[in-house]
Parts: C-alpha cells; structure tokens; sequence
C-alpha cells in the first residue's frame, strides 16, 4: 500500500458498511471494553446500529509489517451537543491484501479500540 488514502474511506465509515466484504474471513475485533467478536458477530452489529452519532477520525499513521500487510493506527472522538470532544478512543487495524488473482482488495483482519480516559 503506497498511500493511507486508500483506506480512510474504509476507516470513516468502519461503523455503517452492511456488508462484510472488507472484513477478512478470519476477522477478529476486541472493543474499547475488551469483549472479543468474530466476523459474523461484527457483521451482525454493525447491521443493527443506527442514528449513531457522528464519529472524527485523525492521526492517521500506517506501518507497512510486511508486502501485503499493513498495522494502521488512528484515534477516534465524537462530539457532544455543545461540542466538546467526548468518547476518545486509539485505533489500530490489520489490513491483509489479498493476492493478485483473488483482486488485490484489502481486508481488516483484526481490529481492536482501546478507550483513552478524559
């Protein structure tokens, strides 16, 4: 991966997609209060959220581990009605790129949130 770029889209709407076609077959996520979900946990609860309030991302920071596997770490905040800064949170993701001839695509393969106290 040559540029962050390719997944901010990803990683901004991480919490509306419907589908699982960017989590990897094998994904695993831990929360901000250390509960541990698989794919099909994950897909089911994002599937179920709605009207939730508007999540800011920043700090952006990709390392590459290896060709075709990426660690990208991020924090998270949300904003309260009169617009203070509330819920902060680090991020940090695997990504696996899948080979040439199954597309190229990126994949999350792990996922994990850790709260940051206010």
């Amino acid at each position: 991966m040559n540029d962050i770029a390719q997944l901010l889209p990803v990683i901004q709407s991480h919490w509306r997609f419907n589908s699982g076609e960017l989590l990897h077959d094998d994904f695993e996520e831990i929360d901000c209060s250390g509960q541990h979900y698989d794919r099909q946990q994950t897909i089911a609860a994002l599937k179920l959220e709605s009207g939730q309030s508007q999540i800011f991302a920043e700090e952006f920071k990709l390392v590459t581990i290896t060709d075709g596997a990426v660690l990208l770490r991020y924090k998270i905040f949300q904003r309260d009605a009169d617009g203070s800064i509330v819920r902060h949170a680090d991020r940090s993701s695997i990504w696996l790129q899948s080979s040439q001839e199954n597309g190229g695509h990126w994949q999350m393969r792990f996922h994990q949130g850790t709260q940051i106290e206010d």
